[in-house]
């Protein structure tokens, strides 16, 4: 009697059956833009039509996004697609799991791939926070005149940087 050797699928999990680090960084993304807009895990998945059990594997890279899924999480969330992968580091980019199937594979990277964001605002506490509070103002006009402030401030040459 011969056994049949099964191979398991890897669904794009490294050799090690860890999630892929670029759907992790997918995930950070997504729990990132949820959490500047305020959003729980189960008002997005409502607004998904999912459960916030699935969110929150989707967060941690523990379940990978399909295509017309990220496409309903970019509407959801207002962000283009492409700010999942915003700012991912080149040490993640090269996992894709064409990398583990393909022996000899060369990593591919775009132009654009060059350029370092080593202080993103975006990835700052700070700004999340920041974020968060302005979209607690209940009065939208007196928010409205705060955002206002803020850019003719950010716009001002100051002489002292205190």
């Amino acid at each position: 009697m011969t056994k049949e050797i099964s191979k398991k699928s890897s669904r794009g999990r490294t050799p090690q059956g860890e999630p892929n680090p670029i759907d992790v960084h997918v995930g950070n993304r997504i729990r990132l833009r949820r959490t500047l807009l305020g959003l729980s895990q189960e008002k997005l998945a409502s607004m998904l039509g999912l459960t916030f059990q699935q969110v929150q594997k989707y967060e941690r890279g523990m379940n990978r996004v399909g295509a017309s899924r990220l496409w309903d999480i970019g509407k959801v969330l207002e962000v283009p697609v492409n700010f999942f992968y915003e700012d991912m580091d080149k040490s993640v980019a090269s996992q894709s799991p064409r990398m583990f199937s393909i022996p000899d594979a060369e990593p591919l990277f775009l132009a654009e791939d060059e350029e370092v964001y080593n202080d993103d605002p975006m990835q700052r506490q700070e700004t999340i926070e920041l974020v968060k509070a302005y979209y607690k103002i209940p009065n939208r006009t007196a928010a409205k005149h705060l955002f206002d402030l803020v850019i003719s401030m950010s716009k001002s040459t100051y002489n002292n940087n205190d």
